[in-house]
């Protein structure tokens, strides 16, 4: 069979933290992990399985991400608010 493609079968991925059969990825590193090696995220609408090393970083909360989509939204406004004061104290 040369010059044909030939099917061959991955090999079934095991979990990084104790090495059993994945069940599927970490959300953020996209590392594989079984069910009791996960852990889930908290402060979505959706809650999001991550592996042990990525939640010691930081990455159980959402809490971060929200307030940084607050910072975009309100900080133009602010800003605008801010250039509309300004142009209104000096035009009188």
């Amino acid at each position: 069979m040369t010059g044909q493609l030939q099917h061959v079968k991955p090999a079934d991925a095991r979990c990084v933290v104790c090495g059993v059969m994945a069940v599927g990825p970490c959300a953020r590193c996209h590392d594989p992990l079984c069910g009791g090696c996960c852990v889930m995220t908290e402060g979505g609408s959706q809650v999001f399985a991550i592996c042990p090393s990525c939640a010691r970083r930081g990455g159980r909360s959402l809490r971060g991400g929200w307030g940084q989509v607050l910072g975009w939204v309100v900080g133009p406004m602010l800003l605008l608010a801010a250039v509309l004061l300004l142009l209104r104290w000096l035009l009188g």
